[in-house]
């Protein structure tokens, strides 16, 4: 698929994988529509965007985890450019913090955000993506193949949305809608420093060493060229694949190895 004059959904567009998303589209002549809560900030993305790359591009304030949210979302994609060929369910939140010691609001919230917010964008969307035999893409994460300690409503959320797009691939089989499964490992954003502490609460500062992971233009870079291919999954960096790989073969293993990298972290949860 070449993406020049395509129309394209991008959803936590406001910063992190979003935002480089936004500016990789628009280096490929991308029309754009940018949807975040953030919405002063996304209408500046979107007029820097204009600007320097001579596409349209507008921003609508968007929850996702409210489902009338997203219908406007798409209804304002529909308004303005008539068509949609590319959904890309990005927004997304985290948490740190035991099961055993979380509040279950925290789980549901992640839970509100990571896999209604995908269901609600792709119901609406799903029919002019039809039409036009277009892209839905869900950006997930490794821990979406497996659990991570300290965040387990951030991989069943995870989890969940890989379930998802499973079955909505096999739907699709003989529609030309192409489904897209982005699964990247650790990158450098905010999504840590804005993960929920048991108590729902912004941890507001990473546990993580920031400075050793990939960036979110890596990341941006291997989604749109994703798309363009229409390719089935992504699972990036080689921590990743490894993962991927033990969890079907090894899995004891891969919990040892697991649970002994987590436990590295700064003020680390697992004693």
């Amino acid at each position: 698929m070449k993406l020049t004059n395509k129309v394209i959904i991008i959803t936590g567009a406001s910063s992190g994988i979003g935002k480089s998303l936004a500016t990789e589209f628009a280096k490929r002549g991308v029309n754009l529509v940018l949807g975040a809560r953030q919405f002063v900030t996304l209408c500046q993305i979107a007029q820097e965007l204009e600007q320097q790359y001579g596409i349209k591009a507008i921003a609508v304030q968007c929850d996702v985890s409210i489902e009338e949210d997203c219908k406007h979302l798409i209804q304002q994609t529909l308004t303005t450019f008539g068509k949609i060929d590319v959904l890309v369910n990005n927004a997304g939140i985290s948490m740190r913090a035991l099961f055993n010691d979380t509040d279950v609001s925290v789980l549901k919230s992640v839970m509100d955000v990571n896999f209604w917010g995908t269901v609600y964008c792709t119901k609406y969307a799903l029919p002019a993506i039809l039409k036009t035999k277009g892209t839905i893409v869900g950006v997930s994460s490794i821990a979406g193949y497996k659990g991570l300690p300290g965040r387990t409503g951030y991989s069943a959320s995870k989890f969940a949305v890989n379930g998802f797009l499973d079955a909505l691939r096999v739907e699709n089989l003989k529609t030309g809608v192409h489904i897209l499964t982005a699964s990247p490992g650790f990158t450098a954003s905010n999504i840590r420093n804005t993960a929920l502490d048991k108590n729902g609460t912004q941890q507001g500062e990473s546990t993580l060493h920031e400075e050793k992971m990939m960036t979110s233009d890596e990341v941006a870079t291997i989604i749109a060229d994703g798309v363009e291919n229409r390719t089935r999954t992504l699972v990036m960096t080689g921590q990743g694949k490894l993962t991927v790989f033990l969890s079907k073969f090894v899995p004891g293993l891969l919990d040892k190895l697991v649970y002994n990298t987590i436990a590295k972290e700064k003020n680390s949860l697992l004693k």
